[in-house]
């Protein structure tokens, strides 16, 4: 029976399970060596990962051939302008290449976000 895992992954956490320049991972919170993540959050990220031990699941999750849609609700510093939001819609350059075009819009902010250490600044 296939095993999920649903995490609220802390600030400061790297998505993954390898040491890596003395960062605290996912080993701190999980100790299920079977499980793998679906996806990631950056280091300075925090929110809702998915570990599986069915790699069959995982992979359906991130491979890009499944065109799996996928939802944020992303907090930012400050707000967002028109501008940064167009293109968000026309896909962002990224190191290993130039994302898909999403689909974006403001939110108000959600009631149930809890405190954040630090707090982001507006």
């Amino acid at each position: 029976m296939s095993k999920i895992v649903l995490l609220n992954k802390p600030f400061r956490v790297l998505s993954q399970f390898r040491e890596h320049e003395n960062k605290i991972t996912l080993a701190k919170y999980i100790r299920d060596k079977s499980l793998r993540v679906a996806g990631r959050l950056d280091f300075d990220s925090e929110g809702l990962l998915l570990l599986s031990n069915d790699g069959k699941l995982i992979q359906k999750i991130t491979h890009p051939n499944f065109k799996l849609p996928k939802t944020y609700q992303v907090q930012v510093e400050g707000e967002i302008t028109d501008d940064a939001l167009e293109q968000l819609s026309r896909g962002v350059q990224l190191k290993d290449g130039l994302t898909l075009p999403s689909r974006a819009h403001r939110i108000d902010e959600p009631s149930q976000l809890w405190p954040r250490t630090p707090p982001v600044r507006f």
